[in-house]
């Protein structure tokens, strides 16, 4: 039985300490710029690694010499992080419940930077598959910890907002590492051979830097995660409400730690089991929560934009566009995705989650179609390019900073960390299929015939999140809780 919420701490705003709140949410979303930095620097990269590597080879076709590559090492070359970010989240959920969160969002700060100069630095593939895996773990914690910690500390009527600037910052670490990438790489001869770009700064030392440079904002992350304050419902749900009401109060005053505290206590009260165990989450009340959380986790990732970022140096190279011409395109699209993520920060708590959800599964679809057709037709030049920025304008303001605002918020107190952990786990399964598979459709379907698919998986979110998904914008965590539990 659920003790109904008695006190919403909503209404008293005028106490909030909104710098603290904003600092302590910008110190947590550190994590996901490096999340974004790392996760995409790979894609500036690949075009230089993989000569170095022999990845990519010379071939001789039709008395001319043409770079062949070979598909299965460069999916799992680019996919194999992924691994990483699963291990990562899945274990983050049991840690996380157990030793708090802000002990781990330290040690993900550590991994990042460990990680980076060890991947930047490897001499042989073997290597550099460890060291990008140990990456993924890093991004695994984060993609875990960053939004969770956020929507544990933000009050009410902020929390939208503020896990959005998680997703904000993911947007502004895949921008910085691409213009990096950009300013980084020396320009590319036309018709320069895989030989000639192995032996070149760029396939010697260029790409090294890409990655090692990630480094510099891990150890910021790791520094000023010491400082930030544990997650009060955490301390509440491990016996420590006394530290839990002095940080809440910190943020909003004397009345809203009282307030919040009390909420906290009456919904971890309300539940019969102590400690969390997997199984736990397959009980009837909460296996629809689990399975709509998975679900938009598995969505976001299958509507296949990652797909544009990871593999942009095919797309546009498909599209008629060299290597230079490629790396510009590339930071472009990053600009887009930021610009429409500010879009997702001023609306998520105005116009609700439900709506961007249903606008961006409806715009990417269309902007799939057309770029299937685009490929159907044959057509070069800028014309592809306006219809990936419309994909990736569309998921940036929707399905890019609102499913982690869901997955946030959805789970009842005691469970958040491990459902989340689930949730994410699903993510990155769903996310590694499409990252592998890409190359595989595109040579068994074709292009265009791929982001049909991706339009249909699209088409297919939208009715699910118009039938299953509710509204919880300006609702306590307590308050949603009480409504899906029920």
């Amino acid at each position: 039985m659920i003790i109904p919420v008695k006190t919403d701490a909503s209404d008293l705003k005028a106490e909030l300490n909104l710098g603290y709140i904003w600092l302590i949410s910008a110190v947590a979303a550190l994590g996901g710029l490096l999340f974004g930095w790392d996760w995409v620097v790979i894609g500036g990269a690949k075009a230089f690694f993989e000569p170095f590597f022999g990845i990519a080879k010379d071939t001789v076709v039709n008395g001319q010499s043409v770079i062949v590559t070979n598909d299965s090492l460069s999916g799992w070359a680019n996919s194999c992080a992924l691994l990483g970010c699963l291990f990562g989240s899945l274990v983050t959920g049991y840690l996380s419940d157990k030793v708090g969160r802000k002990r781990l969002l330290v040690f993900a700060g550590f991994l990042f930077a460990a990680s980076s100069v060890l991947t930047g630095w490897a001499n042989v593939f073997s290597h550099f598959i460890y060291w990008r895996m140990a990456g993924g773990v890093a991004i695994g914690m984060a993609s875990n910890l960053s939004p969770l910690y956020i929507a544990e500390v933000a009050p009410a009527h902020l929390r939208g907002r503020l896990v959005t600037l998680n997703q904000l910052t993911i947007v502004i670490g895949i921008l910085a590492a691409q213009l990096l990438n950009l300013t980084i790489a020396r320009q590319v001869p036309d018709g320069a051979t895989a030989a000639m770009i192995a032996q070149s700064w760029n396939g010697q030392l260029g790409w090294r830097w890409m990655f090692t440079l990630v480094a510099a904002p891990s150890v910021l992350f790791f520094l000023a995660a010491l400082f930030v304050p544990e997650s009060p419902r955490w301390l509440v749900k491990n016996g420590q409400p006394g530290r839990a009401q002095a940080i809440l109060a910190r943020i909003g005053g004397p009345r809203y730690a009282a307030a919040e505290t009390d909420n906290i206590r009456q919904t971890i009260a309300a539940e019969e089991v102590a400690h969390v165990r997997f199984a736990d989450l397959l009980a009837p009340r909460l296996r629809k929560i689990l399975l709509i959380g998975c679900a938009l986790a598995v969505l976001q990732q299958w509507s296949g934009i990652n797909v544009l970022f990871n593999y942009a140096d095919n797309i546009f190279r498909h599209a008629g566009f060299g290597v230079n011409t490629v790396l510009l395109f590339i930071v472009i699209t990053g600009v887009v995705n930021l610009l429409f993520t500010f879009v997702a920060l001023g609306t998520v708590d105005r116009w609700g989650r439900r709506s961007l959800m249903l606008f961006g599964c409806a715009g990417i679809a269309v902007a799939h179609l057309l770029t299937g057709l685009a490929y159907y037709l044959q057509l070069k030049g800028l014309a592809m390019l306006v219809f990936v920025l419309a994909a990736i304008g569309c998921y940036g303001m929707s399905l890019a900073p609102v499913t982690w605002v869901l997955i946030s918020e959805i789970f009842p107190n005691r469970i958040r960390g491990t459902a989340i952990s689930v949730a994410v786990s699903a993510l990155w399964i769903a996310c590694f299929i499409l990252t592998y598979t890409f190359p595989l459709l595109e040579r068994g379907l074709g292009t265009g015939n791929t982001f049909w698919l991706y339009a249909a998986i699209c088409a297919v979110g939208y009715v699910f999140i118009h039938r299953w998904v509710p509204e919880t914008k300006g609702k306590s965590l307590e308050q949603i809780e009480q409504e899906l539990t029920d």
